[in-house]
């Protein structure tokens, strides 16, 4: 169940980090209070998480999951570049968060 808590925290972490480019800093209501809705639901998840798994594994991942899909939803929404080193970039976080997920499963 806790990495099930993780995912959705990471998620989470990806919809508040785009939800920042909404809020226009802070300055428009309805994006504003879904982004810290999101910030505040994806730390409690966090910290949820973290009662059964290791502090580094689950920040790592939390992390990982938080920076691809914001990386790749840059690409898909604000035309973001797409070149291959970024990819393959991204590609090694995704290795990485697979290895934790198999060490410290």
């Amino acid at each position: 169940m806790a990495w099930v808590m993780l995912l959705f925290a990471g998620l989470l972490e990806i919809a508040w980090a785009i939800g920042l480019k909404y809020t226009e800093g802070f300055t428009r209501l309805v994006p504003s209070v879904l982004t810290a809705a999101a910030m505040l639901a994806s730390i409690l998840l966090l910290g949820a998480a973290l009662k059964s798994l290791p502090l580094g594994t689950a920040y790592a991942v939390w992390t990982g999951i938080g920076t691809v899909g914001t990386a790749l939803l840059g690409m898909m929404l604000f035309g973001e570049p797409a070149g291959a080193l970024r990819l393959l970039c991204i590609a090694a976080i995704i290795g990485g968060i697979a290895g934790l997920k198999v060490l410290h499963g």
